[in-house]
């Protein structure tokens, strides 16, 4: 049996954490089975690095093995892509096609970012789970597939559960056992090791001597929280690595590349968000929703001014007006917004000329036209986004409240 050490050397994985070595061990004694793993923890913590463990040491080891990365997919294709299609099952599909789990047969099918399969989706891989059948797009024919699924995350998923995100049934069948890797600010005596080794690969990859850390500049390195764990060990490795002339690298210019402490705080700023818009619909219902609202309160009171005036329309709603306007002195401003209505020289109907039908009919006016305004501002709000973030879609789809796939789609969509 393959020794913690051994697989550490073969796989080129760096530390000695205990919590990190317990991983290993639970992949090493799970592989020989055919039973599910879910693989837990932060983004770019190495959780890849366990269903290869397992593939190379499992009876499947000769089959196929196939990592998928479910949110790069857009929601459309997705199952074409797990599941194959029929020719003619949609646009596009111009002959059949097989998807992941007929080609892995036999093998081993890593799903990183399990969490951000859609629902629909999540029945069809429930259904493989519980007997390894599957049907294509667009087909009627129930198949047959012998693969062994390792799934893996980076969100909790008991809140996506709650939130209707996810399914439970699956979540027990895909987590038969569980492996958490802890994240890099938990392995402080590793940290150092990483970054030693980072460097000495990009000094054989430049050609030039390996960096060299003072140990005041070595005790800020494992202080530093590492928010992007070790791909951000990694890249700050390789930045020092091409920029700086001197090898000898101190505190200052160690903390010159390192981001502000304010900056490594995803999870508050998560927190802060009082919905969570997983689809393009969701943000576009919650939009349409609240312009519906105003809008309502805005013909309620209009009709209330123009068939009692001012005074008799404060008298009946005075909270609305107080929404509306949101001033104390709403009295006078409703009776300046009134005034063109009451004065001859405005040219507009009084109070004794009004028809209900024709105010209705403005008021549904006013709403179409909103609503043909919103996916103009949807189109401004998605340019902004890209714009302050410099292009990076993930970024853009965080601070929009939106999944990475959702954003694709729109900027295929609007042609952006």
């Amino acid at each position: 049996m393959e020794t913690v050490q051994n697989i550490k050397q073969r796989f080129e994985i760096i530390g000695n954490d205990p919590k990190l070595n317990r991983a290993i061990e639970k992949a090493i004694q799970v592989a020989p089975t055919d039973i599910s793993v879910l693989v837990a923890g932060e983004s770019g913590v190495g959780k890849e690095n366990i269903p290869r463990i397992i593939h190379s040491l499992s009876h499947r080891k000769h089959g196929k093995y196939i990592a998928v990365n479910c949110g790069a997919i857009p929601e459309g294709t997705i199952d074409s892509e797990l599941f194959g299609h029929e020719k003619g099952a949609f646009t596009g599909a111009t002959g059949t096609r097989e998807g992941y789990f007929e080609v892995a047969d036999g093998g081993t099918i890593f799903l990183d970012e399990v969490g951000e399969l859609p629902l629909t989706t999540q029945v069809r891989l429930l259904r493989v789970l519980e007997n390894g059948e599957f049907i294509k797009v667009g087909s009627s024919q129930v198949q047959k597939t012998n693969v062994r699924i390792v799934a893996a995350t980076n969100v909790n998923l008991f809140d996506a559960i709650e939130k209707g995100k996810f399914r439970e049934d699956l979540y027990y069948r895909l987590s038969t056992v569980d492996i958490v890797l802890p994240p890099l600010r938990n392995r402080k005596e590793d940290i150092h090791l990483l970054f030693r080794k980072f460097a000495a690969d990009f000094a054989h990859k430049y050609k030039m001597p390996p960096l060299k850390l003072e140990d005041p500049a070595i005790h800020v390195l494992q202080k530093f929280r590492w928010s992007g764990n070790i791909r951000q060990l990694r890249n700050v490795a390789e930045q020092i690595s091409v920029l700086e002339t001197s090898r000898d690298i101190s505190v200052l210019t160690l903390q010159s590349y390192l981001p502000q402490e304010g900056s490594n705080l995803p999870s508050v700023i998560k927190d802060k968000k009082e919905t969570d818009f997983s689809t393009e619909r969701d943000i576009l219902y919650k939009v349409l929703f609240d312009m519906k609202s105003d809008l309502y309160d805005l013909k309620k009171l209009t009709l209330e001014l123009m068939k009692n005036g001012t005074g008799k329309a404060q008298e009946i709603n005075p909270n609305l007006i107080q929404k509306i306007y949101g001033s104390k002195d709403a009295e006078s401003e409703i009776a300046y917004e009134e005034q063109p209505r009451n004065t001859a020289l405005s040219g507009q109907q009084n109070e004794d000329d009004f028809d209900e039908n024709d105010n209705y009919l403005f008021a549904e006016t006013v709403e179409e036209e909103e609503v043909l305004k919103l996916e103009q501002k949807e189109i401004e709000l998605i340019k902004k986004s890209l714009e302050k973030n410099k292009g990076k879609r993930k970024a853009a789809a965080d601070e929009l409240g939106i999944s990475e796939r959702t954003l694709y789609r729109k900027i295929k969509q609007f042609d952006l």
